[in-house]
């Protein structure tokens, strides 16, 4: 099962003791995957349809503990593309219906085939409630990355104003939601690791949150020795080609003026720079008789580099 599978298992079983709480995330829910359908006779239905087993599972649930509606899930094979199954739950009772729709204070969109509208903010008035809404509705249309290869949240709405009233649920919570058109969908996401984790804390997936964490925790430790490797290779590097560039100029310096023209510190350090091509400075001037510290060696090695300089460019000048 995929990440994204397992928060919504997880999500699926979470039932909120509060009726407020469940009726938010019965409207999330039908907001995203309900309408309402008339037959032929005029009399209408509640349909919800989904291709996932736990949205409706969730939504079986939420309506017999609310609203006590006992209704029957109906599975359909998927005939586009052979994807699997097609789950409904169809309440035909207009008792029912209007009891629901009253609860969660959706309005009928007719003018787009029935969809669902929450307009009603009374609903999703508490921070609970808004906990309870975006977990229906990311349960419903949303998806999570598999976190050892991104950090990728994001719930697919089929309307602008949906998208925009759900990055406003979400950013009551401080988190930096955005909204991207994609095909005929709005999608509202995030994309911040740590931001990610305080949405699973949001809706309640306590379990994936906690693997989250520790999938970013080993990821963050790999990073820092990553970079740690990396700067001391690079330190090394430094040091070596440092090394190689101070033998060539103390030995064009012996091969021109000789050592017996430099004065005794120069010449102590150019020895013991042949002597030892792998010492670091503070070996060199530990290896000095009084002994010298880092910069004081340095600085003799900058002296020779600079006469080196000098020997080549009067080399030039005589060719």
């Amino acid at each position: 099962m995929s990440f994204s599978g397992m928060v919504k298992d997880e999500l699926s079983k979470h039932v909120g003791s509060a009726r407020h709480c469940r009726i938010a995330e019965t409207a999330a829910i039908l907001s995203a995957c309900g309408r309402m359908e008339q037959y032929h006779n005029g009399s209408e239905r509640l349909r919800v349809q989904t291709e996932n087993e736990a949205v409706v599972r969730k939504c079986f649930t939420l309506l017999r503990k609310t609203f006590n509606i006992e209704t029957e899930i109906a599975i359909r094979e998927n005939s586009h593309l052979k994807r699997g199954n097609v789950y409904f739950i169809e309440i035909s009772d207009q008792a029912q219906i209007q009891a629901v729709l009253q609860g969660t204070k959706l309005s009928v969109n007719g003018n787009a085939g029935g969809t669902l509208n929450l307009n009603n903010s009374l609903v999703i008035q508490q921070n609970c409630c808004k906990r309870a809404f975006i977990r229906g509705a990311f349960l419903s249309s949303g998806s999570i990355s598999d976190p050892e290869k991104g950090y990728h949240f994001e719930i697919v709405c089929p309307k602008e104003d949906k998208a925009q009233q759900l990055q406003d649920i979400i950013r009551s919570f401080n988190i930096d939601a955005k909204i991207v058109l994609r095909k005929k969908s709005y999608v509202v996401y995030v994309k911040e690791g740590a931001q990610i984790v305080d949405m699973l804390a949001i809706m309640e997936a306590n379990v994936a949150l906690m693997n989250l964490e520790n999938i970013r925790i080993l990821k963050e430790m790999r990073n820092s020795v990553n970079r740690k490797v990396n700067c001391e290779t690079a330190n090394i590097n430094k040091t070596v080609n440092a090394a190689v560039k101070q033998m060539e100029d103390i030995k064009l310096i012996e091969q021109t003026v000789g050592f017996q023209s430099l004065n005794e510190g120069l010449a102590e350090i150019a020895e013991l720079r042949l002597q030892y091509p792998e010492a670091t400075l503070k070996e060199l001037g530990m290896m000095l008789s009084p002994q010298v510290g880092k910069s004081g060696v340095n600085h003799r090695l900058r002296k020779l580099s600079a006469l080196a300089d000098e020997l080549r460019e009067n080399k030039e000048e005589l060719l």
